[in-house]
């Protein structure tokens, strides 16, 4: 923020005012008028002094950004200052296309790791690999660097370049890439297929509403029909964390009568009321639906969940979403600079509310509501829905299937790493490729020199019991514990052994992504994904289908 020349004798809190009057800030009550007006002059005043008097000379843009930062922390987490770093994020999450080379990073093991080179970008065809760890960038360590601070030196003006040096497994010293920036632009839709030909089920993969999402999607639907086969449709939402409000009701639209309400948005003034009608016919009115949520699930995502629940469109399958049900409108602000402001609270379809927290009742665990305060609606068919939980699943069928082991493994990123080593050593691999005993045996025999562990809850509980054991100084137990602990070795060792055709096929989709990218992964993974299995199985079940969505 600039801060006004000595020489000026206008006090700052005058100019800030007046700025403030010109943008008219002051369309509220008197009350309002009077309060905003008088506690400015006060935070004004205090900044000011600070600024021009302190006994340390402080930071003028720092001081105010703490101030902005420390106000806005009383409000809900949605609510945010956003410098021009901010800002470009914003962009991309809204437009969904920014300036860079096409990688997508995460961090692994401590290490910058790619996931995945975007197709047809730079990083993509220069040869940038999915594990590949990136350890120099302009010729700066990458050590210590966050996510965001390399995402931001990787981005840039299209046409301009930047340098990386990556390790790669098998590599003996690091290889060098200069890329070139350009306009990126991120698939809402990553994946459209049949996950059961024969029965006419498709299978759509929607990761994401920034703008052309629904386009996208109406795609997707209308390259299915054209098979003529298409009977039934899984739509996957689990990992969707939401975007533009406007891109979610035109989605929503695609499946449900034209004019119908999808979603409502109220706030603390009119303006902020507002019903968002489907405005088109829809592509396929009748076609059978199955939703797959989960805890990621969130925002315009929980928006087309809950309006195709209360409409009784679809049949919703997975895990209870993250329940957010804000919106949110971006306010420019001076030097490139905006406030991310939330102006009202959208309802779906029956009128129920899915946000869990009410962070205006200041709950210091942001814990979600409790049961007895949650409302009661019914969808078009009468079945009961309730506010404050996000959207909750129309099954309460547990579709977790995995082991603890799995579980372990998939939180170490062991299938990832391994997959690295694979590519490494095997420039190819044939058709209708198959993870083999032989293979799953080296990824044992890697785990075992990677020293790969990890503790049950049976363990757990074990632990907690030789602590209470020690303290009240029963020694006479200590035989009865070595043999748990030596029964429960045993068990592991079990847990791989029987889950050996799983770990195969979680163990093929990765190595499958190393040589024809992530859609190959998401395809492999239509065999064995429980929650896309039971999907598939509920839409060929007619009459099961029609038992959730029309109950007697």
């Amino acid at each position: 923020m600039r801060i006004l020349p000595a020489a000026k004798k206008r006090p700052l809190l005058i100019v800030l005012a007046v700025a403030v009057l010109a943008t008219g800030f002051f369309s509220a009550k008197d009350d309002d008028f009077f309060a905003l007006r008088k506690n400015f002059r006060i935070f004004g005043s205090v900044y000011e002094e600070l600024v021009t008097g302190y006994v340390d000379r402080p930071d003028p843009q720092r001081l105010m950004q703490v101030g902005i930062h420390a106000m806005l922390e009383d409000l809900d987490p949605y609510t945010t200052f956003m410098d021009e770093a901010d800002n470009t994020q914003i962009h991309i999450i809204t437009r969904g296309s920014y300036g860079g080379v096409g990688l997508n990073i995460d961090v692994r093991n401590e290490k910058i790791i790619v996931v995945a080179p975007i197709e047809g970008t730079s990083g993509y065809k220069q040869g940038v690999r999915a594990g590949d760890v990136i350890t120099e960038i302009e010729g700066r360590s990458t050590e210590g660097m966050t996510l965001s601070d390399l995402r931001n030196l990787m981005r840039g003006e299209p046409g301009t370049a930047v340098e990386l040096a990556v390790e790669r497994e098998g590599a003996p010293e690091p290889i060098r890439f200069r890329l070139s920036r350009q306009q990126v632009t991120l698939k809402n839709v990553s994946f459209a297929a049949f996950a059961d030909s024969a029965a006419g089920i498709g299978y759509i993969k929607f990761d994401r509403f920034a703008r052309g999402a629904a386009a996208e999607l109406r795609e997707a639907v209308q390259t299915l029909q054209k098979t003529d086969r298409l009977q039934g449709l899984v739509l996957d939402l689990r990992d969707n964390p939401g975007g533009l409000l406007d891109e979610a009701v035109e989605a929503a639209a695609l499946f449900v009568p034209q004019g119908s309400v999808i979603v409502s948005t109220r706030g603390r003034t009119l303006r902020n009321e507002r019903a968002y009608r489907s405005e088109n016919p829809p592509v396929a009115p009748d076609l059978p639906l199955a939703l797959l949520v989960g805890n990621i699930t969130a925002s315009a995502a929980e928006i087309v969940a809950g309006a195709m629940q209360d409409m009784d469109r679809a049949v919703v399958l997975g895990a209870p979403t993250f329940g957010k049900g804000l919106v949110q409108v971006v306010k420019p602000l001076p030097y490139n600079t905006s406030l991310k402001m939330t102006t009202s609270k959208y309802y779906t379809p029956s009128g129920r509310s899915i946000q869990a927290i009410d962070y205006d009742q200041r709950h210091a665990d942001d814990a979600p509501a409790a049961d007895s305060l949650r409302q009661r609606f019914a969808t078009r068919n009468g079945r009961p829905v309730r506010s404050g939980r996000g959207v909750e699943p129309d099954t309460l069928t547990s579709l977790d299937a995995k082991s603890e082991l799995e579980k372990a493994l998939v939180r170490e990123a062991a299938f990832f790493f391994y997959a690295n080593r694979f590519a490494a050593r095997n420039d190819s691999i044939p058709p209708g490729f198959a993870v083999s005993d032989a293979i799953l045996d080296d990824f044992a025999a890697w785990l075992e020199e990677e020293e790969f562990s990890y503790r049950t809850e049976a363990e757990h509980a074990l632990a907690t019991l030789e602590e209470q054991l020690a303290r009240n100084e029963y020694e006479s137990m200590q035989d009865e514990i070595a043999a748990l602990r030596e029964a429960m070795l045993s068990e592991k060792h079990a847990v791989f052994e029987r889950r050996r055709e799983h770990l195969k096929k979680q163990l093929r989709e990765e190595i499958l992504s190393r040589y024809f990218g992530p859609s190959a992964r998401i395809a492999a993974s239509l065999d064995h994904d429980e929650h896309i299995l039971a999907a598939v199985r509920l839409l060929e079940d007619t009459p099961a289908y029609t038992r959730i969505l029309a109950p007697r």
